[in-house]
């Protein structure tokens, strides 16, 4: 059995060290890093997940990342450790986080999230024997698979699919935070939209910027942006922003005749937005659960990947979520759409 428990930073460093985790201080999975391990007795693969914030329970990015690992586990046994990040997190919070890890044995380990770019690469080299996986960022040290992804291809089709349900030729983007990724994710929607209806206003914010990263963990901030842009007018909202999300979906359910689309996870079928999936027209679901299995597979047969898995549309990376059968009507469309991205014919930008 799964057990999960929420560590201070006092004990973190004892905690990485044991094969199943106890709980001692902070209960706030703001102010503390939380772990998990389950059964193995030591035997079979030994998974580290270094979380962004979020962590497991996301209902997004990181639980994507969650179910690849929870696949490798099922299937190779061992045990799994997971340490999330806290928004205050240092660049030393990062490297600490990665190297209680490495220290307890966990290899491979998965860096969830851009923000970890640099402390992988300083800690990937401290411990050449152990394999680094590190989503939505390119390492250099040799000793990483970089898994990344055309967000921006997916994105533009959740753009097509907006345009073609609007009723009022304006729609909305938010983003987590305003970093080079996330404008993937709103370059990618605003040409999707652009390209179907030249017509269509589309609004586009950022819920934080710069190093405050707390844009991806603040449903309270995604419920007042989605408000907003419904207030303004728009009647699709399309949010890439981690948890922050599960704010925005809950303001368009309350919209009537207005729809959300959801990110990286198929958020119609997540059991804690169920109240609202009749408002979920689509998810631009990314794949990272694939990639982080690819990644632990590889480890597991003895042939570590090692520099940039780009998982694209063509390759089945990004793509949109069909669940409730609210695109069905205009699959012909979203069909044509992906043709052009695959065979080169539409050049997805990658910023606005």
């Amino acid at each position: 059995m799964r057990r999960v428990a929420k560590l201070s930073a006092a004990c973190i460093a004892t905690a990485a060290l044991a094969l199943t985790a106890t709980a001692c201080g902070s209960t706030s999975s703001d102010n503390s890093s939380s772990s998990s391990s389950s059964g193995g007795g030591g035997k079979g693969i030994k998974i580290g997940l270094a979380y962004d914030v979020g962590g497991r329970g996301d209902r997004s990015f990181n639980d994507s990342a969650a179910r690849g690992a929870d696949k490798a586990e099922k299937e190779f046994g061992g045990s799994i450790k997971e340490l999330t990040a806290k928004n205050s997190d240092t660049e030393a919070d990062r490297e600490q986080r990665l190297t209680d890890l490495a220290d307890a044995g966990y290899n491979p380990i998965v860096a969830v999230g851009f923000s970890y770019a640099t402390s992988v690469d300083k800690v990937a080299a401290k411990y050449p024997k152990v394999s680094f996986g590190l989503i939505d960022s390119v390492a250099t040290a040799k000793n990483v698979d970089s898994i990344t992804f055309t967000e921006e291809q997916g994105s533009y089709l959740a753009g097509v699919a907006a345009a073609l349900k609007t009723k009022k030729n304006h729609v909305g983007f938010i983003g987590g935070v305003d970093t080079p990724l996330i404008k993937k994710f709103a370059a990618g929607y605003v040409q999707g939209v652009k390209d179907t209806n030249a017509k269509a206003k589309v609004d586009v914010q950022y819920l934080t910027h710069g190093s405050d990263l707390s844009g991806f963990s603040s449903p309270d901030k995604g419920k007042e942006a989605a408000s907003g842009m419904l207030d303004n007018g728009a009647d699709v909202v399309y949010t890439a922003a981690g948890s922050s999300g599960n704010g925005a979906i809950e303001a368009v359910h309350g919209v009537k005749g207005a729809w959300a689309i959801g990110v990286d996870s198929d958020q119609y079928n997540i059991p804690g937005l169920a109240a609202y999936k009749t408002s979920i027209l689509t998810s631009m679901v990314k794949n990272v659960d694939v990639g982080v299995y690819d990644f632990i597979k590889s480890v597991h047969d003895g042939k570590p990947l090692t520099g940039n898995q780009i998982y694209s549309l063509a390759k089945g990376g990004v793509g949109l979520a069909t669940s409730g059968g609210y695109i069905d009507d205009i699959k012909s469309q979203l069909d044509a759409a992906k043709k052009k991205i695959v065979d080169g014919t539409v050049k997805v930008k990658t910023t606005t």
